[in-house]
This record gives structure tokens, C-alpha cells and sequence, in this order.
């Protein structure tokens, strides 16, 4: 088993300064794991204590079966992926994938049957006798993969190793990722603060701020489901819009947020029964922002088109409503006049609403 749990981890440096603060979760055997946050967050604090490079203030680290919070980092069978790719840069791709097993004083073979296995894997077989000047950088990520594949290793820890490379190349590189993990059915550990790399590669996410972890889920749920105002603003590019309003009981149910006033549906109604006349903060998707109800009787809204991106496959409209600023997501073929006024729709089925002080999720099924 090559699991990975923390149970009750905290790490506080010096000055009270948390860098983890008392998070529990597992990443199981065989499993592709992100974890997403912003700089800062303890995303890299959790994958430094998995690796022993920071020790836990308290609780319980665990690798496989047994707890390793004093194992030493040599001995935890892990293999680390940096942002940096860290190459030796005098000495050849091969040289660079086999440093590791020279040193744990494999026979020859083994060191040449490994190297060739993983430059195999990552298409690198005619880059082996290069120097890292010689390569590109996708290319120089690869010799770093490569090296933590020969290691064969229980658990790979990958610390936001495709934010040096270009736009183009960090999507081949993804696709390559999620691809070799699936050949060699390892446990993978990933930090990242690009949510859009985070919901393509990982099998489950965890997101954190300010070193708590507030969500583990798969990417659908993430987006769907969101337990609180913050992951609902992470997960999603161009991010939810939000706008803050009252639950009125005129006599029906109905929302009002300074100049985006509509009614609610039985069903919304039913969940926010208890926040008649108390604020709420209410979130909306950009692709939920309809120029068509298809005769849904959908909540209805003007507003002004300040800008618009034509994005080839779609358009993103920034629309103006009162002192509410949102962004919706429109079909390429329709290019609204910048200072248009437009009818828009919200989607009923897709609308989130959070309580105003706390920020968690209302009515979350």
C-alpha cells in the first residue's frame, strides 16, 4: 500500500506563524492527488512534511502503513519533482536519472535497464547522452521526471512542476503527467495554484487557504458543490460572480441584490426559508448567465455589455446591473455592442448562496 494520511497534522513556525493547521485527509494507493491554493496557503508545507524536509508540530504522519514523522526523508521511500527540474548541469540526462541509483550502488544493469525504461516512457531515449543546456525546457522536465520514475519509489511528491514552462507546453505536459501515472499505477502527490491544472490532473483535489484544508473531492463536485464561498470563487475560470443581496418575503420568496431582484424557485425558496430578511451572498457561474430562458420562465435581467472578449469558441461579456459588475459566458456567434443594454437570464438549477458572515454553503444536498 502506498497511501499517504495525515491525521491531525499542524506545523507552526516560530512567532505563531501556521504553515499547516490541523488538517486530516488520505491520499490513497494508486491515486492521483492534487493539491490547490494560492501562494501561501501550506500547500508546499503539506508536501514538505510528507517528504521529511519539515517535521509536523503535531499529529500523525503516515506513509503506507506506518507512521514516518521520524523516519528520515532518505528512508521514506519518496522522489521529489521540482519547479526547478534541480539537473546537475555538467553531467548528461543520463547521468541526471541515474545519480540516485549510483549512489544506493546498484549494479550497472539495473541502472541501465531503469534509465532506459523511463526515457522510453517519456519519449527522452535520444536526449540521454545531452547536457541540461542542450535541452528545452519541457524537455528538461522530463530528465526530472525520469529521474524520480527509476527510483521506483511508493509515493511521487510533485511541487508545481509546470509552472516554468510556456502556456502550450504546460497542457502537453499535463496530459503526459496523467498519462504516465496511469502507465506505472503509483501514488502521486501534486502541488499546484492553477486551478485549471488541478482539475484536469487530479482523480481528487484538495484545496486550501491559510493553511486549512476545506475541501477533498473530485474536480465535478468541486465546481458543482462547493462547501463555502471561497472554493466556489477558486475552482472555475473566469471565476463564479457573486452578489450580495437580501432573502425578502414579498409575499413570496424573492432576492434582492441592488438592482439584480428576482424570485426564487420552491425548491431555493425551501432552503433559504430561514434567511428571510437577513443578508446572503449569492453566486452564479459565467455559463449560467443565459441570453435565452427556452421558455424556462427563467429570472430575467438587464444589463450593460462594458467589454467582451471574443474568445474564438465563446465570448466572455463583462455586464454591468446597478453596482453589481458580473461576467457571462455567450456563444462566439453573438457579439454584443460594447454599452449595449441586453436581456440576460440566470439559470435557476445552478444558483449558489452563502451565508454573508460565515461564507459557507446554504442548503448544500
Amino acid at each position: 500500500m502506498s497511501r499517504v494520511r495525515f491525521d491531525q497534522v499542524s506545523k507552526i513556525y516560530d512567532k505563531n506563524v501556521i504553515g499547516v493547521d490541523n488538517i486530516t485527509f488520505e491520499v490513497q494507493d494508486k491515486e492521483f492527488f492534487v493539491l490547490v491554493g494560492p501562494s501561501g496557503c501550506g500547500k508546499s508545507t503539506t508536501l514538505r512534511l510528507i517528504a521529511g524536509l519539515e517535521e509536523p508540530t503535531k499529529g500523525k504522519i503516515y506513509i503506507g502503513e506506518g507512521i514516518v514523522n521520524d523516519v528520515p526523508p532518505k528512508d521514506r521511500d519518496i522522489a521529489m519533482v521540482f519547479q526547478n527540474y534541480a539537473l546537475y548541469p555538467h553531467m548528461t540526462a543520463f547521468d541526471n536519472m541515474a545519480f540516485g541509483l549510483k549512489m544506493r550502488k546498484l549494479p550497472k544493469s539495473e541502472i541501465d535497464n531503469r534509465v532506459l525504461a523511463a526515457a522510453k516512457i517519456l519519449n527522452i531515449s535520444h536526449l540521454l547522452e545531452r547536457k541540461p543546456k542542450a535541452l528545452s525546457g519541457g524537455e528538461r522536465q522530463r530528465v526530472a521526471v525520469g529521474r524520480a520514475i527509476v527510483r521506483d519509489p511508493k509515493v511521487f511528491l510533485f511541487d508545481e512542476p509546470l509552472s516554468n514552462l510556456d502556456a502550450k507546453l504546460r497542457v502537453q505536459m499535463r496530459a503526459e503527467l496523467s498519462q504516465i501515472q496511469k502507465k506505472l499505477q503509483t501514488t502521486v502527490f501534486y502541488v499546484t495554484h492553477d486551478q485549471v491544472e488541478a482539475m484536469t490532473l487530479g482523480q481528487r483535489i484538495g484545496v486550501m487557504k491559510d493553511g486549512k484544508l476545506l475541501q477533498v473531492s473530485d474536480a465535478m463536485t468541486l465546481y458543482d458543490a462547493p462547501v463555502n464561498k471561497f472554493v466556489a470563487g477558486f475552482i472555475g475560470s473566469p471565476p463564479m460572480n457573486f452578489v450580495e443581496g437580501f432573502i425578502k418575503n414579498e409575499p413570496k420568496i424573492i432576492f434582492e441584490g441592488n438592482g439584480l431582484n428576482f424570485p426564487l424557485s420552491p425548491e431555493i425558496a425551501k432552503r433559504l426559508g430561514s434567511y428571510v430578511n437577513q443578508k446572503v451572498i449569492m453566486g452564479i457561474r459565467p455559463e449560467d448567465i443565459l441570453l435565452n430562458d427556452n421558455d424556462r420562465n427563467l429570472p430575467k435581467f438587464q444589463a450593460w455589455v462594458e467589454m467582451t472578449e471574443p474568445m474564438g469558441n465563446e465570448t466572455i461579456a463583462y455586464l454591468r446591473v446597478a453596482n453589481n459588475r458580473l461576467v457571462a459566458r455567450i456563444p462566439s456567434r453573438y457579439q454584443p455592442t460594447t454599452i449595449e443594454n441586453v436581456d440576460f437570464f440566470i439559470n435557476f438549477e445552478k444558483i449558489h448562496f452563502f451565508d454573508k458572515t460565515t461564507e459557507q454553503a446554504i442548503g448544500l444536498k
